[in-house]
């Protein structure tokens, strides 16, 4: 067999210390596409976010397993739409049903926190983002993320609790009451009727010869009788110490408010058992008319008749129209 020229020689050299050469370039680049996909799944894991995809065509469900795991699926499973879709509560279910319509119809995309129940019973939340994928001006498929956000969920929920609700008494607290309070003067037409203030009768003596422990516990009792006695009302708030709040709704006669003032000043007057003592305390309200008084005089004017009511020796009530 002849022997090849020396430049052929060359050349088949040059060329197979270049496929070796590119060879180890594709090794290296497939081996940092691996350990960057690794990363990737880590992270993902890590923060609990997956991808999925929908093809339009026939609702067919691609999940990454970190999906699987949000709804407690078993990895790899097939997937049904129809009975993944039933994991949404109702609320959530109505608005992505409206969301994904639109943004299908729209060429679009959206996102949604929404609360789902897994087949196991366990209530999450999740953040989906979703964006619609077109082919000739057709929407083909629908992808993205999902991400568990219960423990953001939860945090928030807790910080917006706090914010607008007393953390003893779980009555709203008085910024919320402030707030709603304000809102009346912000419409024509309210739909607050009147407001009562209250005020516990010599709760500072309990505090002063029990201790503060025994009278928040007295406290706590006050507010969950006011509560339940004020069932309907537009709002129960706790303002001071022991200084309650209530606003009634425009839809009570002015008989039907002083019917309600007189079932506090009853429920708070009962005896109340606090560990091994039993205590009996009273309250005085003041009410006041929205119909009587502007919106920027209702707190005044509630405040000056439950000081006509404490002078009147406590334990009553008064209207500021009937004194005034």
């Amino acid at each position: 067999m002849p022997s090849l020229p020396e430049d052929a020689v060359a050349t088949i050299g040059r060329l197979q210390a270049l496929i070796r050469e590119q060879d180890a370039v594709i090794r290296s680049q497939a081996e940092a596409l691996a350990q960057s996909h690794q990363l990737f799944e880590r992270a993902s894991a890590a923060a609990r976010i997956g991808v999925w995809q929908c093809d339009l065509s026939d609702d067919s469900l691609t999940w990454s397993d970190v999906v699987y795991d949000l709804f407690d699926a078993p990895r790899g499973s097939v997937l049904d739409r129809a009975s993944t879709v039933e994991c949404y509560t109702p609320q959530s279910r109505e608005a992505l049903h409206t969301l994904r319509s639109q943004a299908i119809a729209e060429r679009s995309g959206f996102t949604l926190d929404a609360e789902i129940v897994t087949p196991q019973g366990r209530h999450r939340w999740i953040r989906l983002t979703a964006t619609v994928q077109c082919e000739n001006g057709v929407a083909v498929r629908i992808f993205g993320m999902k991400q568990d956000i219960t423990d953001e969920k939860i945090l928030s929920d807790r910080t917006r609790y706090l914010a607008e609700f007393d953390s003893m008494t779980g009555l709203a607290n008085r910024h919320r009451f402030e707030d709603r309070l304000a809102s009346i003067g912000a419409h024509a037409t309210s739909a607050i009727g009147s407001l009562l203030l209250v005020d516990l009768d010599g709760f500072k003596q309990i505090n002063d010869t029990f201790g503060h422990a025994l009278g928040d516990e007295c406290l706590v009792e006050m507010a969950r009788r006011l509560g339940q006695s004020c069932h309907g009302a537009e709002l129960v708030a706790r303002i001071g110490g022991d200084e309650f709040a209530i606003l009634l709704g425009a839809d009570l006669a002015e008989t039907e408010v002083l019917d309600q003032a007189a079932r506090i000043v009853t429920a708070l007057s009962q005896p109340v058992e606090c560990t091994d003592l039993t205590l009996t305390l009273s309250a005085s309200v003041g009410i006041a008319l929205v119909k009587d008084s502007a919106p920027s005089d209702l707190f005044r004017h509630a405040d000056n008749a439950l000081y006509a009511a404490k002078a009147a020796g406590r334990n009553t009530f008064r209207l500021f129209q009937n004194f005034v």
